[in-house]
């Protein structure tokens, strides 16, 4: 669960400063102190370039190392080549094809050269960021850059698509590794065909690359396994003092979680508490940011009494934690302590992402046992069938996971920059190159971002919980079979029969809205089924101030997704205030506030706790 860019990028497109002379060099260049800075680039750059050798030869017998991935990348395309090999008139249509698109290209530009106005051939999509300097279509040399690349990078996608001769699992293979090497490829990465950079450079002196070269270096002494790239100033958030600042106290913990009992707002609240459960993929404060968008916060002001699951940042000392130790030490010990904390036996359950998947496991398992204390349940963009799980599931295969067993068992746990660089390499285009223009290229330090800091915070996961759920959800899907077993019992979806609220968002990378709807399906008690605009982050804090996207609701019942969103109803804004009016339907009636200090749990400190300060 990582971001899924609601706002875009950072720098590819950039601002226009200056339209006048944008692309001549200034009259203020001074070339001497061009020439310097060109000396301590290259002497800055041959040090980055050494480390950089160094840090892939301390990796390079890794299964998932830069060479590894590119050998598999090759392999794949290569297989799409051969196929399109095989068929020599086919091909030579299609080759053909761009050539006349070159030639098409070329001949207008001569045509605007010698002052006709002429339309492009191939126009940027409408949302594409990395081609709005005006630089891109003023001025010839980058309009014709922009172009061919355009042209080129659509034709290579069209004939990937419908290469004949090779199975689906191999195609879609081949278009995520062509995503990465068009988004890689594109002029506004290149210093030479960016208008922005080049205008940048001139006015500066070349200083903005020398800062670029900084950043990169300090990006690469940050980083673990993987370089990752900032998207945000890290120096401009603090955990406690910025975010997950939702007044609250610390009440249990153990080896996996601490649990966070939340101060009330309201002298009146609804009798049954909500317990959230976070995915441990992620620290849990992407539900409670800065206040304005803090969905604890909200939840707390329509008269909840909240209990968020704080996950562990585990070590190789909790290599051996199982998906099952997570539903008992977890989401169970949680209903345990706040049975008793309050005095009552039912409660309402919260997941979201992986944490909706472990609840959904968790009520199959209490079903079986007859255990009826989770009165309700919110799933937000959680997965229970995997069959239409999204890009990564073609990633996933008994080779893939091996090579990941091995090299967690090596730790004990998988390094969170690995989960980060897989989410980022699903939207390369707005999660990778926007952030590489604009700190290494522009030199420019990243926006301070609450979301962008979250999504940089990452955590470990434990080797046995982890491999269990790649290979026992996403590789076998053996849930949605009720195949799976956890503690001695078989899970069966359909013995869930509480109310439901099933969240699942319009362009969702993650999990998917045609995933999450399907698995909906599995259940048999009333479920509400909502679909949010935006992604798998942004979709969900969306507070109500904001005003931004919509969400749908009241569908006729139907089997797809896309028969239900026929019959929906579309609602401007967010849909906290709708979750909120279903939960307070079903929570009983309104007794007095409770204080977190008043039960037989007595504080151990001040949310937002030790647990989630834990660094990676």
């Amino acid at each position: 669960m990582r971001n899924d860019n609601q706002n875009g990028g950072a720098g590819a497109g950039g601002t226009n400063d200056d339209k006048k002379g944008q692309n001549d060099a200034p009259e203020n260049m001074n070339f001497d102190e061009f020439t310097r800075n060109m000396m301590r680039l290259f002497d800055q750059g041959t040090k980055v370039a050494s480390n950089l050798a160094e840090r892939n030869a301390a990796t390079g017998n890794s299964p998932y190392s830069m060479a590894s991935e590119a050998s598999e990348a090759a392999k794949t395309l290569g297989t799409v080549a051969q196929a399109w090999a095989s068929n020599p008139s086919k091909l030579a249509a299609a080759q053909g094809e761009l050539l006349q698109s070159y030639a098409d290209l070329w001949g207008r530009s001569v045509r605007r050269f010698l002052g006709e106005e002429v339309e492009p051939v191939a126009k940027p999509e409408p949302g594409d960021n990395r081609f709005t300097d005006p630089g891109w279509s003023d001025n010839q040399y980058f309009d014709f850059w922009k172009q061919a690349y355009l042209i080129t990078s659509r034709w290579a996608e069209d004939i990937t698509k419908n290469t004949e001769g090779v199975d689906e699992r191999t195609r879609k293979r081949a278009m995520f590794y062509l995503e990465q090497v068009l988004s890689a490829m594109s002029p506004s990465n290149n210093p030479f065909t960016n208008p922005e950079v080049v205008r940048t450079t001139l006015s500066t002196n070349a200083e903005n690359l020398v800062q670029g070269m900084a950043h990169l270096a300090e990006d690469i002494e940050h980083s673990k396994d993987l370089l990752r790239v900032s998207q945000t100033d890290l120096s401009a958030f603090e955990v406690g003092r910025d975010l997950a600042i939702t007044p609250g106290k610390v009440i249990f913990q153990n080896d996996l979680i601490q649990l966070i009992q939340y101060e009330p707002a309201t002298k009146q609240v609804s009798k049954a508490p909500l317990i959230i459960a976070p995915p441990w993929i992620n620290k849990y404060y992407i539900l409670d940011l800065k206040p304005e968008k803090s969905f604890v916060k909200y939840a707390v002001d329509q008269g909840f009494t909240v209990f968020m699951i704080s996950w562990v940042n585990p070590d190789g000392q909790l290599a051996q934690k199982t998906f099952e130790d997570y539903m008992h030490e977890g989401i169970l010990k949680a209903v345990e302590v706040v049975n008793r904390q309050l005095g009552l036996h039912h409660v309402n359950l919260l997941g979201y992402c992986v944490g909706g998947t472990l609840l959904a496991s968790t009520l199959a398992y209490s079903a079986a046992k007859g255990d009826d204390r989770i009165a309700t349940a919110t799933f937000l963009t959680a997965q229970v069938d995997f069959t239409e799980a999204g890009d990564l599931l073609i990633f996933i295969d008994d080779t893939q996971l091996k090579s990941l067993e091995e090299m967690m068992a090596e730790r004990g746990y998988l390094d969170g920059s690995r989960m980060a660089a897989v989410f980022n390499m699903l939207r390369p285009r707005d999660l990778i190159w926007p952030y590489v223009v604009n700190n290494y290229l522009l030199g420019k330090k990243p926006f301070p971002f609450d979301l962008l800091f979250w999504n940089a915070d990452s955590t470990r996961m434990p080797a046995a919980n982890h491999a269990f759920y790649l290979r026992e959800f996403y590789h076998e899907n053996r849930l949605a079979k009720g195949e799976m077993e956890l503690g001695g019992v078989k899970l069966d979806l359909s013995k869930i029969k509480i109310p439901v609220y099933e969240l699942f968002t319009r362009e969702d990378h993650i999990a998917p809205a045609v995933s999450v709807f399907r698995g909906s399906k599995l259940l048999s008690g009333e479920v509400r089924h909502v679909m949010a605009g935006s992604g798998h982050i942004a979709g969900v804090v969306n507070p109500p101030a904001k005003k931004k996207y919509q969400y749908w609701t009241d569908g006729r019942p139907a089997a797809t997704l896309e028969e239900w969103t026929k019959t929906a109803k579309e609602t401007p804004g967010s849909w906290w205030p709708d979750w909120a009016a279903w939960l307070e339907k079903r929570s009983g009636e309104k007794v007095p506030a409770r204080d977190p200090s008043s039960g037989p749990f007595k504080p151990i400190e001040d949310a937002p706790g030790s647990y989630v300060k834990d660094h990676d």
